[in-house]
């Protein structure tokens, strides 16, 4: 397939996966570990690095490690897709201290996908190919930037050690599916019941009905 080579703007909407109850069946998946944290989109071209938030807010000065690492990366321009993490001493992310900022100059990104890279719209390509690219633009990045693994396996298999470890969840994404702007069906997440996310979730979710009724 060729390449779409246009000028390409600095933010792009995010692909967001659609929530399901357990992971999809079948070999045509490739799993990723859910992490919590923060979804951020990476910039890199002439004019230097940017931050943003999956609402296109420009959060570069919050987490200057990642910054840092971007503007090291041996290309002309790139725009990376992943996920700000803090972790705490077993590796595990901790969302209060991205919550409450008690590790900005420590967080991190698990890097997933590469939706631009030196000019070079990838929205188009198969998600096999982006991640390739990815792996050898991060090869020799510094500690801000880490690729987040994908398995190739079952996803019942992957998504029950991702929650035996204590992690948020997993997405599950369609082997040859392209980069699509806002919810979409070739990206599924399944959240670990136990995980603390889905214990705030509920919080949240239980403070603002009782906010409703008064």
């Amino acid at each position: 397939m060729l390449l779409r080579r246009v000028a390409f703007p600095d933010f792009c909407e995010p692909c967001l996966p659609s929530p399901a109850s357990k992971p999809p069946g079948g070999s045509g998946w490739l799993h990723e570990v859910k992490h919590d944290g923060f979804r951020m989109l990476v910039r890199r071209d002439a004019a230097g690095v940017r931050l943003f938030t999956r609402n296109g807010h420009d959060w570069t000065g919050r987490f200057p490690l990642i910054a840092h690492a971007a503007l090291s990366l041996k290309a002309a321009s790139c725009l990376i897709d992943g996920e700000a993490v803090a972790c705490d001493d077993n590796g595990l992310p901790v969302f209060d201290r991205l919550r409450y900022r008690r590790d900005d100059r420590r967080v991190f990104l698990y890097a997933f996908d590469l939706i631009e890279l030196d000019g070079d719209d990838l929205r188009h390509e198969r998600i096999e190919r982006r991640k390739v690219l990815l792996i050898r633009l991060l090869a020799k990045a510094p500690v801000g930037l880490q690729v987040n693994d994908h398995i190739v396996a079952p996803g019942d298999v992957v998504f029950r050690h991702a929650c035996q470890l204590g992690f948020e969840g997993i997405v599950s994404k369609r082997l040859g599916s392209a980069y699509r702007s806002g919810r979409a069906d070739c990206w599924v997440k399944v959240k670990n019941p136990n995980a603390p996310a889905m214990r705030r979730e509920a919080e949240e979710d239980w403070d603002s009905r009782r906010r409703r009724r008064r």
